[in-house]
């Protein structure tokens, strides 16, 4: 695993679901309730932008169909039999920072 910085600054004081674009990824910043969380962006049912989303008690809703996730396990709300990936995320000296798992090309040539 591969630890990058976020490139932006984040605001723990308020609440919203924004793209986040790290190593080559987008994905889904999230901030409720001075809970930071990062997760894909890709809503796993039909491919919606999780990052036009919001997110209600620690749930994590699709724009598209409503669907549903935890954001802190990734799990879609359990008639939806799916799920979101949820990226490790540490702060350190007032900086965070994503865990992003190598590549299989970098695995094997890195």
């Amino acid at each position: 695993m591969e630890w990058h910085k976020v490139p932006v600054k984040i605001d723990e004081s308020r609440n919203y679901v924004k793209a986040l674009h790290v190593a080559g990824k987008k994905l889904c910043l999230i901030s409720e309730n001075g809970v930071i969380s990062v997760t894909s962006s890709r809503c796993p049912h039909a491919g919606a932008d999780l990052t036009k989303g919001w997110c209600e008690g620690g749930k994590l809703i699709c724009p598209f169909h409503r669907h549903r996730f935890n954001i802190e396990t990734g799990a879609g709300d359990e008639q939806q039999h799916n799920y979101i990936r949820v990226y490790p995320l540490k702060k350190e000296n007032g900086d965070y920072y994503i865990g992003i798992d190598k590549s299989l090309w970098n695995k094997i040539f890195g």
